[in-house]
């Protein structure tokens, strides 16, 4: 499959209003179906934002609850859909991100690895424990969530695994939101892949959060971006763009693995 066809759905997010931001996403995944995308990215804790002190009431276990109502939506619309929520595991909850394939399977979950102290995850969640890359139609695909963007480890271990496109669900900052476009282009260009990023934008609660979804090529061009307002971003990436970005700079073969 050389090509995919991208939707990225850039949401305000409602605090702990799950029905209200589930009408909103189905919107923008119906929309994205329509629009003829394989994938639709959604933000992280795009059903609640960071309602964390009611994660035990907001959370359901994965197969149940948001999760089972995402299988029956990437079902309907026949289309891939990503984007985080809180998952109850036992007495734990995590920030997780379930891949649904358009017949409703569950390809993989990643629970968010590094938690962001600044609002309290660490307080309120339990860490992931395992990164996760999956082969997909287009090609190795693996999932971060928001600041385990400021851990370059964590995508080289992608990128050595042969992962040829990462998917960032996030909810970063305005404030901050040129570390986050540099960091996005960054991890694009030494990784030489893909960064597939969708933000949550507007307020939510007491925080602004900065928009600029994008797509970012091997090469560190940006494909496309979002402003600051809700929007769905639609495009078109070429997969064979891997390979002749790392063919032309052989990155991966003068590594010294053995030093470092």
């Amino acid at each position: 499959m050389p090509k995919l066809h991208i939707s990225l759905a850039q949401m305000n997010i409602a605090l702990g209003d799950v029905n209200k931001n589930y009408v909103n996403a189905e919107k923008l995944v119906t929309e994205a179906a329509r629009r003829g995308s394989q994938l639709v990215v959604l933000p992280e804790l795009w059903s609640t934002g960071y309602a964390l002190e009611q994660a035990k009431e907001l959370s359901s276990p994965l197969n149940t609850g948001m999760f089972q109502q995402l299988t029956t939506l990437a079902t309907q619309n026949k289309i891939s859909i990503v984007g985080s929520l809180l998952e109850k595991r036992g007495l734990e909850v995590a920030n997780s991100a379930a891949f649904f394939a358009p017949n409703g399977r569950t390809m993989g979950v990643y629970r968010k690895i590094h938690l962001f102290r600044l609002m309290e995850e660490d307080k309120w969640l339990q860490p992931g424990s395992s990164p996760l890359t999956m082969d997909l139609p287009w090609g190795n695909t693996g999932i971060a969530i928001c600041y385990d963007l400021r851990f370059p480890e964590l995508f080289r271990r992608y990128a050595v695994e042969g992962a040829k496109v990462i998917v960032i669900p996030a909810e970063w900052p305005l404030q901050r939101i040129e570390h986050w476009r540099a960091l996005l282009i960054a991890r694009a260009i030494e990784n030489q892949c893909y960064m597939i990023a969708c933000n949550a934008c507007g307020e939510t609660g007491d925080t602004t959060f900065g928009g600029h979804s994008m797509i970012v090529d091997p090469w560190g061009k940006i494909v496309i971006e979002a402003g600051e307002a809700p929007v769905l971003l639609t495009a078109q990436i070429e997969m064979d763009t891997v390979e002749e970005v790392r063919a032309r700079i052989p990155v991966f073969e003068d590594r010294r693995a053995d030093l470092y």
